[in-house]
């Protein structure tokens, strides 16, 4: 069960800006259609040609060449159009009218190539870094762990992002398979940051605390401190930044334990059924234990058999809307022929992603994060797996 508290993504400077930039690429050809207004009225005597070679150079600023070229021809349209019907021709003005238009757009033109292609580097240059940040913060899980197959999947809803306020991992420790999954209430590099320390309190405290309730209390005690550092956020990410979060884990035994804090529960893939991990109670996020009523905190065990099939995810999956706003119906995703004779994790959620697609149009609201476990069938496999684990160093 989602935590009732989490409202819903509120539109942000986003969408303010697109409309001012949808607003200026129209500016040039307002201009024109003006001129056009001003020389066919009873007051063509204003003079309008710097109006019209200020078009060009207007449009390069938000248009690209293309724009630019185009701006340019309707203002070399509305010249000859106005002078056609003022029986300019052959004056002075006119031609140096269409001097100065001339010049101003191949200034122009050439202007907004060299715009785009150093916007084109910068922007290859931030994914760049972009990508190995996320080699940091979600890096990639193993292809094995002991008796598990996992795979993972992130996509961000922001055109060009690699990273964002989703996360996830899965760690193999001495207790079993241990992993996470959560969603960072905000966005931007605050939701990253939070999203990070989260990440690793978690890798660091699996290894040595064998009760998975200490393991969510440590990543509490990281994001607190994040928080808490000043200026990290503005005021309106501090009064909001909260992580929902669900940690599990794997061990030798076919089972599957569960902390679940405000996140959606896990779904199993037994035998071709969805079945849902719902939690006994419902704990709040990271960061908002004042809301838990003193609600016990503990560990959930469910069956998890060999063969079955376990997908951890975020909202951004569930809440997914199609053009009628319904949401995106994961458990029949899931259940469908060609996503259940998925043979690997990987390819499994490479057919949930091209539903979750089309059911959109292609087109995400908000970030998502899916990670899937197989269990293994072959019992000597599993146990072959869990002799060969690494020896913990600071057990004697």
């Amino acid at each position: 069960m989602r935590w009732p508290f989490r409202s819903s993504p509120r539109p942000g400077a986003g969408a303010h800006s697109r409309a001012l930039f949808a607003i200026g690429q129209c500016v040039p050809f307002a201009i024109a259609l003006l001129v056009v207004a001003v020389e066919l009225s009873p007051a063509h005597f204003l003079y309008t040609g710097p109006l019209l070679t200020a078009t060009p150079a207007l449009a390069a600023v938000t248009m690209g060449p293309k724009g630019t070229v185009s701006a340019a021809a309707v203002a070399v349209v509305v010249s000859v159009i106005t002078a056609t019907h003022n029986d300019a021709w052959g004056t002075q003005q006119v031609y140096t009218n269409f001097l100065a238009l001339f010049l101003v757009s191949v200034a122009s033109v050439t202007t907004s190539r060299a715009v785009r292609t150093r916007r084109q580097n910068e922007l290859d240059q931030i994914r760049r870094i972009a990508a190995a940040a996320q080699e940091v913060i979600l890096r990639p899980v193993p292809a094995r762990l002991g008796p598990l197959r996992p795979a993972s999947m992130y996509l961000a809803a922001e055109a060009g992002a690699r990273i964002g306020g989703d996360l996830y991992d899965a760690v193999e420790t001495r207790y079993g398979v241990r992993m996470i999954v959560g969603d960072v209430r905000g966005k931007g590099l605050p939701a990253v940051r939070a999203a990070a320390a989260v990440l690793g309190a978690f890798r660091e405290s699996v290894h040595y605390e064998d009760d998975l309730v200490e393991v969510v209390h440590h990543c509490v005690a990281a994001l607190q401190r994040e928080l808490a550092v000043p200026d990290a956020y503005d005021e309106e990410v501090l009064m909001e930044g909260f992580v929902t979060a669900l940690v599990a884990q794997v061990p030798d035994g076919p089972v599957v334990e569960v902390v679940n804090r405000g996140h959606p529960p896990p779904l199993v893939l037994r035998q071709g059924k969805v079945l849902t991990l719902m939690p006994a109670s419902t704990l709040p996020p990271l960061e908002l234990e004042d809301f838990a009523f003193d609600l016990p905190e503990k560990v959930e065990s469910y069956p998890f058999a060999p063969g079955d099939r376990l997908l951890l995810y975020t909202d951004g999956v569930i809440e997914a809307r199609n053009r009628d706003s319904d949401f995106f119906p994961l458990p029949e995703a899931m259940e469908s022929a060609e996503a259940a004779q998925a043979r690997s994790p990987q390819e499994f959620l490479e057919r949930l992603h091209q539903g979750l697609l089309r059911h959109t149009g292609g087109s995400l609201a908000d970030d998502v994060a899916m990670l899937v476990i197989d269990r293994l069938e072959d019992a000597a496999e599993r146990e072959d797996a869990r002799l060969s684990r690494p020896a913990d160093p600071s057990v004697p």
